[in-house]
């Protein structure tokens, strides 16, 4: 009976030691960093993915050499059922320790697209369409389904996302996207709507949108966004018509092969400003935020008209009267023949 009570004290103490070199084993593997790592590895854990499935995919992708271990560390530490779905970078020097944390923070590789100044709603409709990191959900609705989706039904779409470039997860949806920019240009038009100069001729920042899509498309220089702005106001304030080139264009759509024509100008559409007053029904394009500031905040000179100068910098000539406007004209005609 003493031998038995011996042998099994001898199994228990190698039990606990076998025990102990096990659990020191597994925590100075759990501290190792990971050998197969040798460079930046981009690793998705899907949504909904099970530990044991994440677990089982690192080892099919040599980046863990004991799953089991690392599975059982995760329920230890009561983190089993906390990682987050996305795309991680892995780099050299990670420890299975580490790689838990990683997947567990939810910070994620973020993929950027870039909503350009002056592009239209088609145009970031096709930038979604084409970026591999977005998935496009509404890349086949009409522009009036799109806003429905986005809370907005009775918008028109054009002009209504702020041109920026956003960062966001692999696999964030287009509407997402378009939700997140459509807020931001209101939150930009409210805040340069209430910084806003006295007696504008504009009803509402609405027609400040519209306004500033039209600075935006008629110059490229932050430097004369304010009186080209300027230049629209006072031609509203009188009465006159804007005559600008852009909504032309707009209004073309696309029957616009890169030239624009006399018959062109006196073609009526919704969008012509040479042969409608006031401003056109809708925005024509995203303005940025140096042109939505323009809009409300004109540098009136007196000028009603503006003309490029030819130079190659994109900037104008500004006149107040028709026989200056006239002269500038030349001027850039003699520039361009040079």
């Amino acid at each position: 009976m003493r031998t038995l009570l011996r042998l099994f004290g001898v199994l228990i103490v190698l039990g606990a030691i076998a025990l102990g070199a096990l659990a020191w084993w597994g925590h100075r593997w759990l501290q190792t960093p990971i050998a197969t790592l040798t460079e930046p590895t981009v690793f998705e854990v899907p949504k909904g993915a099970s530990l044991r499935t994440v677990a089982s995919s690192l080892n099919d992708q040599n980046l863990l050499d004991q799953p089991q271990i690392w599975t059982a560390w995760a329920r230890i530490t009561k983190r089993a059922h906390s990682l987050k779905a996305g795309e991680y970078q892995l780099t050299p020097g990670l420890t299975p320790s580490d790689l838990l944390e990683r997947l567990n923070s939810g910070q994620v590789l973020l993929h950027s697209i870039t909503f350009i100044e002056g592009s239209t709603f088609a145009d970031i409709r096709k930038a979604l369409a084409q970026s591999p990191s977005v998935r496009n959900e509404y890349g086949a609705r009409t522009p009036e389904e799109v806003m429905r989706a986005l809370g907005q039904p009775d918008v028109h779409p054009e002009g209504q996302f702020f041109p920026d470039t956003y960062r966001f997860p692999r696999n964030t949806t287009d509407i997402e996207l378009l939700g997140m920019a459509f807020r931001r240009m209101q939150q930009e038009l409210t805040t340069a709507w209430e910084s806003r100069a006295k007696d504008l001729p504009l009803s509402g920042p609405y027609e400040a949108l519209i306004l500033a899509s039209i600075v935006e498309k008629e110059t490229a220089l932050d430097s004369e966004r304010a009186q080209i702005a300027g230049v629209f106001i006072e031609r509203l304030r009188r009465g006159m018509r804007l005559q600008t080139d852009p909504t032309v264009i707009y209004g073309m759509m696309a029957t616009y092969d890169g030239n624009i024509r006399r018959k062109d100008l006196l073609r009526d559409t919704p969008y012509n400003t040479y042969t409608r007053a006031g401003l056109p029904p809708t925005p024509i394009a995203l303005p940025g935020l140096e042109s939505l500031r323009a809009a409300v905040q004109p540098e009136t000179t007196g000028a009603l008209f503006f003309v490029a100068t030819g130079k190659g910098d994109g900037s104008h000539y500004f006149s107040r009267t028709l026989s200056e406007h006239n002269a500038a004209v030349k001027r850039y005609l003699k520039t361009l023949r040079k």
